[in-house]
């Protein structure tokens, strides 16, 4: 029997753009599409944030029950999976020994309190320390901007990464209300950043790392993780 392979999926818990009451928080389907992914492909996931409990869902992500993408529907039907971001594990002290892989999905409110986490950075770069799996999609590689890797560079320095580009950042009209401009950040990293059309999926694996651009690139995202598990479970 193949050992079970357990996922660790990290969420904001940032719910507002800062210095307004605009509601953010999560991308509902850049956390549904690969959650449900990787459930159907026999994986255990379990689900933390950075302050733990509620987990707060950009109300932009979810519309009225029947118009909603496929993963979220079932997401709402879903009493198991909707307890696990109604109560999420609080990240500070967790360790990653057991799970094979990190992803951290995206929503606005990852630009805040991701890149402040040091709990995050540290658990992110022992993770590629150790061999595992790290990936994030759209604002979710905010996340990974201070992870380090085996050499105590920058994890994204000289890797190809994907995330929402600045042209989207436009698009959406956040632009001037971000904290910062993630690709521009990306890049000063020494990464080889890389993009598609907006808004159209495009996602990358560059070894045991795999970024997306936008919600649109979430499920090639978590076909990628699965895909670079296998390859991770063959050596």
């Amino acid at each position: 029997m193949a050992p079970l392979i357990k996922i660790l999926i990290i969420l904001t818990s940032h719910a507002t753009v800062s210095g307004t009451e605009q509601p953010t928080g999560v991308w509902l389907e850049e956390f549904t599409t690969p959650y449900y992914a990787f459930v159907d492909s026999g994986a255990l996931v379990d689900v933390a944030s950075i302050d733990g409990g509620k987990v707060p869902v950009d109300p932009n992500s979810l519309k009225q029950e029947g118009k909603n993408p496929a993963s979220v529907e079932r997401f709402l039907k879903d009493s198991a999976a909707r307890e696990k971001i109604a109560n999420s594990t609080k990240l500070d002290g967790l360790k990653p020994e057991g799970y094979a892989a990190v992803f951290i999905p995206g929503g606005h409110g990852t630009m805040w309190d991701l890149p402040r986490s040091d709990a995050l950075a540290k658990l992110l770069s022992q993770s590629w320390r150790e061999g595992k799996v790290v990936a994030a999609v759209c604002h979710g590689p905010a996340g990974l901007l201070n992870a380090v890797d085996e050499t105590g560079k920058p994890l994204l320095a000289g890797r190809r990464v994907a995330a929402f580009s600045n042209a989207e950042e436009v698009a959406a009209g956040m632009d001037k209300r971000v904290p910062f401009a993630l690709e521009t950040r990306i890049r000063e990293l020494g990464a080889r950043y890389e993009s598609g059309p907006n808004f159209k999926p495009f996602a990358l694996r560059d070894g045991r790392l795999v970024t997306g651009q936008n919600p649109s690139s979430s499920a090639r995202v978590a076909e990628l993780v699965l895909e670079a598990l296998s390859k991770n479970t063959e050596r």
